[in-house]
């Protein structure tokens, strides 16, 4: 039987496999599409996501093929300076287009041994009390535009995450509810050759802009533009988007075209705000936007799946491993679907900045003006980058429930002790010990003179389980993440 079915090739159920097969576990992934898409909706990685490639060992191949930037406030349309003593020892983000960040992923899932089929749409799936028999149609589309046909599969599994998307077929099956707002107002978003001068472009993006914060035209290089457009109104899922459409809505907006032609690929979005109402039932979990929906404001939702992965993949391999405590898979829901909650949150604010009535005006003027002050502008950072977040582990030292940034050790960095996705105990006096544990728990006996605690515990995703210096709080704190000692 396989361990665990993953179903939806995107960053989100790649970064899972990859996760999963760190520990072991046999993975199977299901990809709709038969061709790995072409389509860059997301265009990069928040500074939480650059550490966790830097965990897991990817960052150096993530460097080699995109450019580093820094925008503090970055909020509905208001850009500031990065802020100072942001907690991380990666002050950036990267433009990676999403293609590539599934690229590399790809390779490395696949390096780690995990199975990835292509051109197979599941279409219908059961639980029992052992496991989730997946049925999936074959004959996918390219790109993953098409709809599967020809012959079916039948295959059993322990368990199967949903990594499918907005429109998760998973969570349909499985008939979870998925509560929200729906759109209101809806943009263009597309890839294609102009004729104008980019310096005509650039002008007229300026001058638009001082009015219309949803418009916008990229430079990707030979000529091709990112367009970024609003649409004229709500529209039928089901209608697709033309070049015509982006040509009237520059003309009404710009009073100019841009002469855009040859779309690479075409889309559209809405400001609805969606998510599910469990992430977990029986042995079927959802993630990434099969989980949660929202406006691409702040660039967050790549990275909110690629972190949702990050959470669960640790756990579910205890699960499957056999040392998990009772309750673990369930802290998946307990703790990312607060985070997920507070993205939605962030997005309504932003879409409501970026208005045009004179009321969003002025509240962005104000909160232009507040993001002026460092600490303001550092928090909002944090947020939209999700350095800031913390899991709810109940009273303790201010590091608990955190996740700890690269701190450098006498021997080294911390990250590069990561690599291998376990936990991990960092003893700066080296009178602790994680006997029984050994299996799932690195002990290091090194210092850091960034760390003012004499231990810290971390748990396989690098959040802090423990802080301290008392081996008989260690102890009792060892099983709640880790399971029973052996031995």
């Amino acid at each position: 039987m396989i361990d665990v079915i993953v179903v939806g090739g995107g960053p989100t159920g790649l970064m899972l496999a990859c996760e999963l097969r760190l520990a072991g576990v046999r993975v199977v992934v299901l990809e709709r599409s038969t061709e790995p898409t072409t389509n860059s909706r997301g265009r990069g990685l928040h500074t939480r996501s650059v550490e966790v490639m830097d965990q897991r060992g990817l960052l150096n191949r993530f460097l080699a093929v995109s450019e580093k930037f820094q925008v503090g406030g970055f909020f509905g349309g208001i850009y500031k300076p990065w802020p100072d003593r942001l907690d991380t020892a990666h002050p950036y983000g990267l433009t990676t287009p999403q293609p590539v960040t599934e690229r590399l992923l790809d390779e490395r899932a696949r390096e780690l041994g995990a199975e990835i089929r292509r051109g197979h749409e599941v279409v219908g799936l059961s639980q029992d009390e052992d496991g989730v028999t997946v049925e999936s149609a074959s004959g996918g589309a390219p790109g993953g535009e098409g709809v599967a046909g020809g012959g079916g599969t039948r295959l059993r599994a322990r368990y199967l995450v949903g990594c499918d998307g907005g429109r998760s077929v998973v969570r349909k099956l499985l008939g979870v509810g998925f509560p929200g707002e729906p759109s209101r107002v809806e943009t263009l978003l597309g890839d294609m050759a102009v004729t104008a001068e980019p310096e005509t472009i650039a002008a007229v993006v300026a001058e638009v802009r001082k009015v219309q914060l949803r418009f916008g035209a990229i430079p990707l290089g030979d000529g091709v533009y990112r367009i970024v457009v609003p649409a004229e109104g709500v529209a039928d899922r089901t209608a697709p988007t033309t070049l015509d459409e982006f040509r009237r809505q520059l003309r009404t907006h710009a009073g100019t075209d841009f002469g855009v032609h040859s779309p690479r690929w075409l889309s559209r979005f809405g400001d609805a705000t969606r998510q599910a109402e469990r992430y977990r039932v029986g042995r079927v979990m959802l993630a990434g936007d099969a989980a949660h929906i929202h406006p691409p404001t702040g660039g967050q939702g790549l990275n909110l799946g690629v972190q949702d992965a990050f959470n669960l993949g640790w756990k579910l391999a205890a699960e499957v491993n056999g040392w998990a405590p009772e309750g673990l898979l369930d802290t998946y829901h307990a703790e990312r679907h607060p985070v997920g909650a507070r993205v939605l949150a962030n997005t309504r604010a932003q879409i409501t900045l970026l208005g045009t009535d004179p009321g969003a005006t002025a509240l962005r003027e104000l909160l232009s003006e507040l993001l002026d002050f460092e600490e303001a502008n550092r928090y909002v950072t944090a947020m939209i980058t999700a350095v800031g977040v913390r899991y709810d582990f109940g009273e303790g030292h201010e590091l608990l429930g955190r996740r700890l940034r690269d701190v450098q050790l006498k021997r080294g960095r911390l990250y590069e002790l990561m690599h291998g996705g376990r936990g991990l105990l960092l003893d700066q006096a080296g009178r602790l010990s994680v006997e029984g544990w050994a299996d799932r728990v690195d002990h290091v006996v090194d210092v850091s003179e960034e760390l003012d605690v004499p231990a810290v515990l971390l748990r396989p995703d690098g959040h802090v389980a423990w802080a301290g210096e008392d081996q008989a709080e260690l102890l009792g704190e060892l099983p709640k993440w880790f399971g029973a000692a052996t031995g």
